[in-house]
């Protein structure tokens, strides 16, 4: 956990929270999750590395091994009866009943809630639907619709009421280009209503253009947390300086006469980790010792770059 974490204003904190499965297999792994209140924490990790396990635990779904768990400053599992109708949540996929139609699964849906009010219920449902696109579709039975369609029933689920924390695992799955764009409009839109929102995703796409705070997970376990701009600080800057081929070794020594001892040259490009010697002290370096300067850039980490230095494994960068 950052530092200073104990005094942040979370709608989610854990401590230790571990899930061991009986076959011995750790699936998640002693994080200490912190999503600051009136974030989008963009909760990123390949398939398999425990978001889902995570989200289910938090939602009371399923029982930690070790560890404790807080929503909204309410413990959990002992807390979920006052804090779960706060809560909005996408987990694994929507499941309803599949001869209904769309608006009939919501109605029920509603209905076993006793703390929603039934007079609105006509007006909240077809908000709901309208919000994710599915108006035109809500009187087809649900076994009828497409992936995603039934995603944006789920999200719709999750939208019946104002909620002070959204949890939406992988919410995207299925949906065509168009779909996904509106569902990150529509996390935008919720996170400039007053909502915490917590988005599980294995794509890096989706994480880096509507998320404020981001998680790194890998193999059950969180690697890094907090801001975009701290995850972004976790990477190294690099120099790249373009010369002439035959000049590139007297580049390699002007930069490690700087403090970039660590240049390393491929055909007219040097590379070299800048660490916190100033941009403009290369070029004056390489300029003044007689090397042709053809290009300067300097290239900050990405959260792509972050991931694969913590992890080393690849990442799916794109929908």
């Amino acid at each position: 956990m950052t530092a200073g974490a104990a005094t942040v204003d979370a709608a989610v904190r854990t401590s230790g929270l571990t899930k061991r499965f009986r076959s011995g297999q750790v699936g998640v792994d002693g994080i200490d999750l912190l999503v600051p209140r009136g974030a989008v924490y963009g909760f990123l990790g390949p398939n398999g590395s425990g978001k889902t396990t995570t989200i289910r635990m938090l939602l009371g779904l399923v029982a930690p091994t070790t560890g404790s768990v807080e929503l909204l400053g309410t413990p959990m599992p002992t807390g979920g009866t006052t804090v779960l109708p706060r809560v909005g949540a996408l987990v694994e996929g929507p499941a309803f009943h599949p001869y209904l139609s769309g608006r009939a699964n919501l109605d029920r849906l509603d209905a076993v809630d006793a703390t929603a009010d039934p007079a609105t219920r006509d007006r909240r449902v077809g908000a709901a639907l309208d919000r994710v696109g599915l108006t035109a579709a809500a009187a087809k039975r649900y076994r009828q619709y497409s992936l995603g369609m039934k995603q944006r029933l789920g999200l719709a689920a999750a939208l019946l009421r104002p909620r002070d924390l959204l949890l939406l695992d992988e919410p995207t799955n299925g949906l065509d280009p168009q779909g996904t764009r509106e569902v990150r409009a529509l996390v935008r839109e919720l996170a400039d209503g007053g909502s915490t929102v917590l988005v599980s995703s294995h794509l890096l796409s989706e994480i880096e253009q509507v998320c404020t705070h981001v998680g790194i997970m890998s193999r059950g376990r969180l690697l890094a947390q907090g801001t975009r701009t701290e995850i972004a600080d976790e990477g190294t800057t690099q120099v790249r300086v373009t010369t002439r081929a035959d000049q590139r070794d007297h580049a390699v020594r002007v930069l490690a006469g700087l403090g970039l001892p660590d240049a390393r040259a491929d055909g007219d490009v040097v590379t070299a980790p800048l660490g916190t010697v100033a941009v403009e002290k290369v070029a004056q370096a390489i300029v003044g010792d007689g090397v042709d300067l053809l290009g300067l850039e300097v290239r900050r980490p990405t959260l792509e770059d972050v991931f694969v230095r913590l992890t080393g494994e690849g990442f799916d960068v794109a929908r």
